[in-house]
Formats: C-alpha cells, sequence, structure tokens
C-alpha cells in the first residue's frame, strides 16, 4: 500500500513542475527588481511630493508586488500559507521582531505590511536587482553601526512600522535561532509596541545551507502566527539600557524557542 501510494504522492506534489515554477519565480522576482529600479521607480519620481510622500508610494507599490509574489508562488503550486492574526500587524510606532528560516521570510512580511520599514542586510544594497528599490523605500541598512541603530529608533519615534530580524541572517537549519541584542536596544528606545512574528516553513527550504533549484520533494507549507503585543516599557523600568536590555533579549529568545517548539497548533489549512 505504501509503495503504491509513494509514486500517485509524487505525481501530485509534481516535482518537475514545481521546479520550473521556482526558476520562473525567481527570474520574475530580479526582472521585477530591476524594472523598479529603471522604470517604475523613476516614474513614480515624477510625481509631485516630497522625499517622505516618494518614499510611501515606493513602500506601497513593493508591498502590493511582494504580495502579488506570494500568490503568484501560490497558485503556481511553489507553496502554501496560513497567516494567524494579520490584522495585529502595521500599527505605528510598532516593531514586528520575527525568526528567519526562510529567504522569502521578508517578503511575506512586507507583503502583509504596507507601509513597513525594514532593517535589510547590508549586501542588498549593492545588489542590482534590489539596491535601487531598496534606497528609494528608505529601507535600513543593517551595517551594524550606532547610526543604523539610531534611524530605527527615528523611524519608530515617528510613527512607522519597522520589520527587524534579531539573528541577522537565515537560521541554519537544525539549530535554535541565536538573537542579537540590537533590536532589543532598538525597542526599548523606540518601540510603542512589539509584535512577535513565528514563522514556519514545512519541509525547509530557501535556507541559508540550500540554493533555489534544491526544492523539497513536496509542496512546500509557510505558517506565520502573529503574537501577542508586547510591551517594551515593561522591560524598560527593570534596570539601566544595558540590563533591560538583555532582560527583553532574553525574553523574546525563549517566546520563539518556546513556540517554534511546539506543535502545529490546529489552525487554518493552507491559503485557498
Amino acid at each position: 500500500m505504501d509503495m503504491a501510494a509513494q509514486p500517485l504522492n509524487r505525481r501530485r506534489d509534481a516535482y518537475y513542475w514545481r521546479l520550473l515554477a521556482t526558476a520562473l519565480s525567481f527570474s520574475l522576482f530580479g526582472l521585477g527588481g530591476l524594472c523598479l529600479r529603471v522604470l517604475v521607480f523613476p516614474l513614480l519620481s515624477c510625481l509631485p511630493g516630497d522625499t517622505r510622500a516618494h518614499q510611501r508610494r515606493a513602500r506601497h507599490t513593493i508591498s502590493w508586488l511582494f504580495w502579488l509574489f506570494v500568490r503568484f508562488m501560490h497558485r503556481s503550486g511553489v507553496l502554501t500559507y496560513a497567516i494567524e492574526h494579520p490584522e495585529r500587524l502595521g500599527r505605528p510606532g510598532q516593531m514586528v521582531i520575527a525568526n528567519h528560516p526562510s529567504l522569502i521570510d521578508v517578503v511575506f512580511l512586507i507583503g502583509l505590511i504596507r507601509q513597513a520599514n525594514c532593517v535589510v542586510k547590508q549586501s542588498l544594497w549593492q545588489n542590482p536587482f534590489t539596491g535601487g528599490p531598496i534606497r528609494d523605500a528608505g529601507y535600513i541598512s543593517n551595517d551594524g553601526s550606532m547610526d543604523m541603530l539610531d534611524t530605527a529608533v527615528a523611524a519608530l519615534q515617528g510613527g512607522q512600522s519597522l520589520i527587524i530580524f534579531p539573528e541577522g541572517t537565515r537560521t541554519q537549519p537544525g539549530r535554535a535561532p541565536a538573537f542579537h541584542r540590537g533590536a532589543a536596544a532598538i525597542a526599548l528606545r523606540g518601540a510603542r509596541i512589539i509584535t512577535p512574528v513565528t514563522i514556519k516553513v514545512s519541509p525547509t527550504t530557501l535556507t541559508k545551507a540550500e540554493p533555489w533549484y534544491r526544492i523539497p520533494l513536496r509542496r512546500v507549507h509557510f505558517s506565520l502566527h502573529v503574537g501577542a503585543d508586547i510591551d517594551p516599557q515593561s522591560f524598560a523600568a527593570t534596570g539601566p539600557p544595558p540590563q533591560a536590555s538583555r532582560k527583553l533579549n532574553d525574553f523574546l529568545h525563549h517566546y520563539f524557542l518556546k513556540e517554534l517548539a511546539e506543535d502545529e497548533r490546529s489552525a487554518p489549512g493552507p491559503h485557498p
């Protein structure tokens, strides 16, 4: 019976079609970034308004295209997804903190939050496909400097939503996430609220150790759970900034370890 079911599952999961669709998805993503840089954003910059208005248009455009990209990957059979409590995202002064199991985690989060700012890897600023859109949207380069921390704090104090991955890079497969204290320090200085987002990917894909073409034998499912708000001021009152930052970082780290260790919740199934 198992031997009879195995070929059926392989046909149902359409491995070679998903490989082709994955290649097409990455090609579209790269070409889309290039088109944004050389065509779309130069046209948007001709519209009236100051720098802030241009950034808002750029972020809205990127968010809309990212969500379109997610929908394309879903419709083409590359992945399925389920999102719990997305209505909790996108509030003024909100720091969205997430674990980072996959290359496209940020695509999901920016696609869900229309006007989000984001701390992104410095290498993306030099990338010919992503550098232009990132600069136009005013995203923050994660260069590890004090200026980066101050810029992130100012964004939160100015009422922006900020997405940050405390690991700084994708989680190594089979290892627990390790959080850097920078995110906690930013939250204590500037965030009105912290909202954790737990991301689970089954089976794992697009990790740091896997090239895009090494797709799993079955279709990937992304599960995003938007947790309850955390008040950073409850940690700010526990002691001097370094001590408060350490306590908040430890709390967030243990929160994610606990969430990731739990069995899958009885959440809604994959998005239709």
